[in-house]
């Protein structure tokens, strides 16, 4: 049995020893994925040489020698048509016919990926990942490396065969997408007899977060008296064609490199003054929008010292989704996607 890496080069030997007697014709027989029946594809003859019997295929070539008796032959660029038994028949004279059968299996490697699901940050199990080795024969190997992540996360494994004789298997990574869990960095590992070494796949698990509708934030307090609100840019005056200001509401109407810069929300009532910061860059060709929020508010009456207003009053979108201390932020299109880059 010779096993043959897919696009490479097979030999075929075929000769025979321990004869005197004259050889008169040497042929191949074949069968295979693409030819089911065994019949002659070629034929070496003493004077005429090398002929193809229903058809030429240059991918062959003959590397033997007809007067040492050597009917080796040599196929190129080995596809898995090509898989199957070849026959080496020597026509002798006086004793007659004799065989070589030599089976050719085809090894060939997957084509391997991984897949982010994308999964947004929640509290029940979701499909972080997957990874695939397609159309292997034989099946491939695929598993995990998670590291630290001990029994964080799990792993489920499938395979699909198809006629052709190659499989295709597909690992999947579960877990519950927090914050913790977000930045972890996994590996797939896919080996098997096609590969001639391991195949590392890293993957960084990332946890995105739900879709707001609208590119607004809001400067949320409570005090008591209700505070007042002002949005400011450090160094620079508000773009009006850019940037709309209704009250603790900050909307940005388009998502250009002009807004890039410090914001500050003052609120502020008459017992105090706080402030909450937002810092927008917008990355030049990528139409996305780096978001770094800081905002922690203490408003206090001056007689009694009571908070008015909670310490952990923060930004927020219209899903009134707390942003907590110093976290990076990640918008998208016209819609803004929060991700926690650095959580």
């Amino acid at each position: 049995l010779f096993n043959m890496v897919q696009g490479g080069t097979a030999i075929l030997p075929c000769h025979v020893i321990d004869t005197n007697d004259d050889l008169t014709q040497i042929t191949w027989q074949r069968k295979t994925r693409e030819k089911s029946h065994n019949d002659n594809f070629l034929t070496i003859l003493p004077k005429e040489g090398v002929q193809f019997v229903n058809g030429g295929d240059d991918r062959f070539k003959y590397i033997g020698n007809f007067n040492n008796k050597n009917g080796t032959l040599q196929l190129s660029n080995v596809a898995l048509k090509d898989e199957g038994s070849y026959t080496c028949i020597f026509t002798l004279f006086p004793s007659g016919n004799q065989k070589t059968e030599i089976p050719l299996n085809l090894l060939v490697p997957p084509f391997t990926n991984v897949k982010d699901n994308l999964p947004t940050l929640g509290t029940e199990e979701v499909l972080f990942a997957t990874c695939t080795a397609a159309g292997s024969k034989p099946p491939a190997e695929v598993r995990w490396l998670t590291g630290a992540l001990g029994d964080k996360v799990r792993t489920t494994t499938n395979s699909t065969q198809y006629d052709n004789g190659t499989t295709t298997t597909v690992s999947s990574l579960f877990g519950v997408p927090t914050r913790e869990i977000n930045g972890h960095q996994v590996q797939c590992v896919i080996s098997g007899d096609s590969l001639s070494k391991e195949e590392v796949l890293p993957f960084n698990i990332q946890v995105y977060c739900e879709v707001i509708t609208q590119d607004s934030f809001e400067c949320v307090t409570e005090a008591n008296p209700s505070a007042n609100f002002i949005w400011s840019r450090s160094g620079q005056t508000l773009l009006q064609s850019s940037i709309k200001v209704d009250g603790a509401e900050l909307q940005l109407l388009s998502l250009t490199s002009d807004l890039n810069g410090l914001y500050q929300c003052e609120a502020s009532n008459a017992y105090g003054t706080k402030h909450g910061q937002l810092y927008v860059h917008v990355a030049s060709g990528e139409g996305s929008l780096d978001l770094a929020v800081q905002a922690k508010m203490i408003l206090k009456s001056a007689p009694s010292l009571e908070e008015h207003v909670l310490a952990n009053s923060s930004f927020h979108g219209h899903l009134s989704q707390n942003l907590s201390e110093h976290k990076s932020f990640r918008m998208f299109g016209t819609s803004a996607a929060w991700c926690l880059n650095n959580v």
